[in-house]
């Protein structure tokens, strides 16, 4: 079994991005993704804010993925469950 990690040890202080499971995902990504799932409660479901969010959240769905956050975490908002399915099924881009 592996021991403790550092955040240094996944992304070396000077490299804006790695490659994981041969896609390269952003510094930045999960915090991005926190922030824009963060935004998405309280607006109306429909409204062109949500729709933009939800884009986004679907753009870095498969980044997200992996790093492994779904591995250890699982979305309570049967809502983001949903746009997360959706990126899975259309590759990460917004839905048609």
């Amino acid at each position: 079994m592996p021991g403790s990690v550092r955040p240094e040890e996944i992304l070396p202080d000077g490299d804006d991005h790695t490659v994981l499971d041969g896609l390269t995902v952003r510094k930045g990504t999960v915090a991005a993704f926190v922030a824009n799932v963060k935004a998405l409660d309280g607006v109306e479901e429909g409204s062109a804010e949500w729709k933009m969010l939800a884009d986004r959240i679907r753009e870095l769905v498969p980044g997200v993925r992996a790093v492994g956050l779904f591995d250890v975490l699982t979305p309570k908002s049967p809502q983001l469950r949903n746009i997360i399915d959706e990126a899975s099924t259309h590759g990460g881009t917004a839905a048609p």
